[in-house]
C-alpha cells in the first residue's frame, strides 16, 4: 500500500460516499483534504484495481489519528475495511499508544464496525461539522503514553 498518485481517486470515492455527501463536501475540498501536508496516505488495490485507502495524522496532540478511511462500494462487506483497519492500526502502533479517529454521529454503520474493532468512544463534539450532528472521538490504545517505548 502506498498513497502515491492516487489523490483524484481517493477525493472521488470520498465525493459519491457518506459520509462526505450527507457533509456537503465537494470534488475540490475533499482533493484539498487528501492533500494536506504531515499525512501518510497508503492506497489498498485489488487485483489492480483502486480499492480504498487511509490518511494518517501521526503528528501532534492525537498523533496516531485516522483521519480518512475510504472503501469504494464494491469491495464493502468482503473484509478489506477490517484489513486497511489492521493495517492502520500496525503502522500507528509501531510509534504510538493509541488510535483515535472521528465517526459521524449519524453513520451507524462505521459507528458499529469501529465497535466491534475495539474501538470505544472518548469524546463528543457537537454540532463540529453540520449543524444537529456531533463528531464522535473513538480510541483504541494498547497502554497509557507512558508506557511507550523509547
Amino acid at each position: 500500500m502506498s498513497g502515491a498518485g492516487h489523490e483524484r481517486d481517493c477525493a472521488a470515492l470520498m465525493a459519491e460516499s457518506d459520509p462526505w455527501l450527507r457533509l456537503g463536501y465537494g470534488f475540490e475540498d475533499l482533493l484539498r483534504t487528501v492533500r494536506l501536508p504531515g499525512r501518510e496516505a497508503y492506497v489498498a488495490q485489488v487485483d489492480a484495481q483502486f480499492a480504498g485507502f487511509l490518511l494518517l495524522n501521526l503528528q501532534g496532540t492525537f498523533a496516531g489519528y485516522i483521519q480518512t478511511i475510504g472503501l469504494a462500494a464494491q469491495f464493502r462487506g468482503l473484509g478489506y475495511g477490517t484489513r486497511l483497519m489492521a493495517f492502520a492500526e500496525q503502522r500507528i502502533w509501531r510509534d504510538h499508544q493509541n488510535v483515535f479517529l472521528c465517526v459521524s454521529s449519524f453513520n451507524q454503520a462505521a459507528r458499529r464496525f469501529y465497535q466491534r474493532l475495539g474501538y470505544q468512544q472518548v469524546g463528543e463534539l457537537s454540532d463540529f461539522l453540520v449543524a444537529g450532528h456531533a463528531e464522535l472521538l473513538l480510541r483504541k490504545t494498547i497502554g497509557p503514553l507512558g508506557a511507550r517505548k523509547s
